[in-house]
């Protein structure tokens, strides 16, 4: 049951904002069933969610705005699911929870960031979201921040970083299928945990107008912040 409220919240906040399934979810699962588990288990969850959302917010989708970011996240992902299985957990478990707080106190305080043009920004930011993808499910801060300095629309925003999670997802579960990562509890965890996702997203699409955007972003940033601390200083 707190594996499934945990998905429930983590669906409901992507289906609100656009993106936040892994920050939200990523540090709670972690904790319980170890990132081994959680890892391939969150990328079976988030392609569900994004190929659902994708499919809603189509309209607004510019396959060219991500393309040179998947292509080079395609290639950081292979090398992210090899740290996964190599590196000391404890290690990983940590950085994860300095990638959570740092992203976390970015938003919150929201710098003006420049406008980027060259292409160089695409492909560099691209294989930082591949290798956090493939450790930790993590690929949304550095997509966030090229959109956000592309200057997206909202609606864009929302509909563009779904395609670029959608194939994230989809190479990444392939890499964790042939790495022997996709195990029976990662599977039977991921069966159990679809009437959440569909809950969540549900309840995400019927509120995403309703909802004071700013103010749920903030009271999320602030519940990262805690939960990357409890990340770096296990209870």
């Amino acid at each position: 049951m707190p594996i499934l409220l945990i998905i429930f919240v983590a669906i409901f906040t992507q289906a609100v904002s656009g993106f936040g399934l892994a920050l939200v979810s990523m540090p709670l699962l972690v904790a319980m069933l170890g990132i081994q588990t959680a890892t391939p288990l969150v990328a079976l969850v988030a392609f569900t969610a994004e190929l659902l959302m994708l499919l809603r917010y189509r309209h607004a989708f510019n396959l060219r705005a991500v393309a040179r970011l998947s292509a080079a996240s395609v290639v950081g992902i292979p090398l992210g699911v090899y740290l996964l299985r190599r590196a000391n957990p404890d290690v990983i478990t940590a950085f994860l929870g300095v990638i959570i707080i740092g992203y976390a106190l970015y938003a919150l305080f929201a710098p003006r960031l420049p406008a980027l043009s060259h292409p160089a920004w695409a492909y560099g930011l691209g294989f930082v979201a591949g290798l956090l993808s493939g450790a930790y499910n993590t690929s949304g801060p550095p997509v966030v921040i090229y959109g956000t300095c592309r200057r997206w629309s909202p609606a864009g925003f929302k509909s563009n970083l779904q395609g670029f999670f959608l194939l994230n997802s989809c190479v990444t579960i392939t890499v964790h299928s042939l790495s022997g990562n996709m195990t029976r509890p990662v599977l039977q965890s991921y069966l159990q945990s679809l009437p959440a996702i569909a809950l969540g997203l549900l309840a995400g699409f019927a509120l995403d107008k309703r909802i004071n955007q700013p103010t749920f972003r903030r009271i999320v940033l602030i519940l990262l912040l805690l939960l990357g601390a409890r990340l770096l200083w296990p209870i």
